[in-house]
């Protein structure tokens, strides 16, 4: 089944550029296409669409509000941010506002194609490391806010989700707040990748978190982390 794309951007030839090499691709299809946040959202629930490209800079609603009401209404798309500069604090706050990744407009198609493919396959399309440096960059630049339901209030240490994870699963956590990939976690905990593997599913699941990136953010939200200085609960791991 091929992945279905919702184009949002406020420049006609930009998102007819983005129509072109993804409906060159077998196993991707573009349903749709929003000028602002506002219509995007109205498109996300009629189109059901597996993956958001989303634009920061649009009249009227802009991208990282729109983000941030999609992921609050429920819907099981993913939202790739499309910014100008790779690293900027427009990123990061499309990010928390609960993206799945970041892509540079000028980044080659294949990086595009890559980056819908994984958001899509329920992965991330920058990795823990990248978020963590931009936590450390511009996140004492903007404000602190939860996630999603059921989440600890922002500084708040460990609430009831986190409280709910077993002693291996906030192991587990705690690594992958620290950027770690999961071949690291696996060294660190001295088991294998496919058990790494069902422990960051169980912390997802639990937290009710969209990807591995979503967790150093909700790190940072919680207190559980400080830009430059690591977890503050580590339990003895490091800072990784």
């Amino acid at each position: 089944m091929a992945i279905r794309v919702l184009l949002v951007d406020d420049q006609p030839l930009m998102r007819t550029g983005f129509s072109m090499v993804l409906g060159a691709e077998p196993d991707i299809e573009v349903v749709g296409e929003a000028a602002d946040g506002a219509t995007s959202l109205t498109q996300a629930a009629a189109l059901n669409p597996d993956v958001v490209l989303m634009d920061i800079r649009m009249p009227g609603m802009d991208g990282i509000e729109a983000t941030r009401r999609l992921v609050a209404s429920g819907s099981a798309a993913k939202v790739i941010i499309l910014t100008t500069f790779d690293l900027d604090e427009y990123a990061f706050a499309g990010l928390a506002a609960g993206a799945s990744g970041f892509l540079s407009k000028d980044a080659r198609p294949g990086e595009l194609l890559a980056a819908i493919r994984a958001v899509a396959a329920g992965d991330a399309s920058i990795s823990p490391r990248v978020t963590k440096r931009m936590l450390e960059l511009f996140a004492n630049r903007l404000p602190k806010g939860g996630q999603g339901e059921g989440q600890a209030e922002a500084g708040s240490g460990i609430g009831p989700d986190m409280a709910s994870l077993t002693a291996k699963e906030r192991e587990t956590f705690d690594l992958l707040a620290a950027g770690l990939a999961n071949g690291e976690i696996a060294e660190r905990l001295t088991v294998s990748e496919a058990t790494v593997k069902s422990h960051v599913a169980a912390v997802l699941r639990k937290l009710g978190l969209r990807d591995r990136v979503q967790v150093v953010v909700y790190a940072y939200d919680n207190g559980l982390v400080e830009p430059g200085h690591g977890l503050t609960l580590n339990h003895g791991l490091g800072n990784g």
